[in-house]
């Protein structure tokens, strides 16, 4: 199964893309969870407008889905100026990147979408425009070539990646506020859910919206997915209503656990149980057992797969916890962890 095809995956699906527009909040009193960054957001915003200034260069790193494209417009939207939306793997010339900046008009907010996957040539560009508001392009070729500088409104860079150890240090020094985002509570979903369902017109009780927020693996978007799936089915076979009962049967349809784990996330726990004794195993030979890219199971699976205390990552790979032995129902005890498993970096 593709990442993209699964139902619980965080990354976003073409059948996403008008919905999420209309749910998704346009101001920060609007916007659920994330309290610590909505505050800091608050305040950085306040004081820019307060001194008249364009906001500091924003940097917003975690799991796909968690709401970094909906804070970068919620930045421009307070700010009460325009966005310019784009992604790294678009830009792939310097000039793309120059065409784009030249029409910012002042204050605007450039949202950069996994920006860890701008080309070198490309993100030295930035490095300037950044700092200096200026662009040097050259013009001619050869020994009559000339640089010549051009002078860009000050604007707010707002970048997004679910990498942050991609980004070189060059980039990452010239943005004035990093933030992490992080896997929602389960109360915070439950609010979400309720939102989505009375913009949707969904009817449903407390008792079905926390069935589907204890299956949502802390992630907006999968929650909202999970909500079209479950009105579909209580359309179909249960009068259009969202109770306890409804939602289980529909997640159940889905397969979809009770801890929001799908097929994909149980073959990889099994590959790493069964295959590798528990492990540790590392992530290039994790990723040939089980037919995934290893860079898709970095930012996709492993993220919850650890926040749920499944997984752990060690200097010598990845290890299966005594939780994912339970869960699975597999007889035996994780193995020992050798050396530190807080080791986020290690491939």
């Amino acid at each position: 199964m593709a990442s993209a095809d699964r139902v619980v995956t965080g990354k976003q699906r073409d059948e996403d893309v008008a919905l999420d527009v209309s749910l998704r909040p346009k101001r920060l009193a609007e916007y659920i969870g994330q309290e610590r960054v909505k505050e800091n957001l608050q305040i950085l915003i306040a004081a820019a407008k307060q001194r008249s200034e364009t906001l500091d260069h924003v940097l917003l790193y975690g799991p796909p889905g968690l709401g970094k494209t909906t804070l970068a417009g919620i930045i421009a939207a307070e700010m009460g100026v325009a966005i310019k939306v784009t992604s790294g793997p678009a830009v792939e010339r310097q000039g793309d990147l120059v065409s784009i900046l030249t029409n910012l008009n002042r204050g605007d907010v450039l949202f950069i979408d996994e920006i860890h996957r701008l080309n070198r040539q490309v993100e030295e560009v930035l490095y300037s425009a950044m700092e200096d508001f200026a662009v040097d392009i050259i013009i001619g070729k050869g020994p009559s070539a000339r640089s010549m500088r051009l002078t860009l409104p000050p604007f707010t860079l707002v970048g997004a990646t679910t990498r942050l150890a991609l980004l070189t240090s060059p980039l990452r020094d010239r943005f004035g506020a990093i933030y992490r985002l992080d896997f929602y509570t389960e109360a915070a979903m439950r609010q979400i859910i309720e939102r989505s369902a009375r913009i949707l017109s969904v009817a449903a009780d407390a008792d079905g919206v926390a069935e589907i927020a204890r299956r949502a693996r802390g992630t907006p978007r999968v929650a909202n997915r999970l909500l079209r799936r479950v009105r579909d089915y209580a359309q179909v076979r249960a009068n259009g209503h969202i109770d306890l009962a409804v939602a289980r049967a529909a997640l159940k349809q889905l397969e979809v656990d009770e801890l929001g784990l799908d097929e994909v996330d149980r073959r990889i726990l099994d590959a790493i149980i069964n295959k590798f004794k528990g492990g540790p195993v590392g992530i290039e030979t994790l990723a040939a057992a089980t037919s995934e890219e290893a860079d898709t199971i970095m930012d996709v699976y492993e993220p919850y797969l650890i926040q749920l205390g499944f997984m752990q990552r060690t200097p010598r790979g990845r290890l299966a916890t005594d939780r994912a032995y339970a869960h699975l129902g597999v007889a035996g005890r994780a193995p020992a962890v050798q050396g530190s498993f807080l080791d986020e970096v290690v491939r």
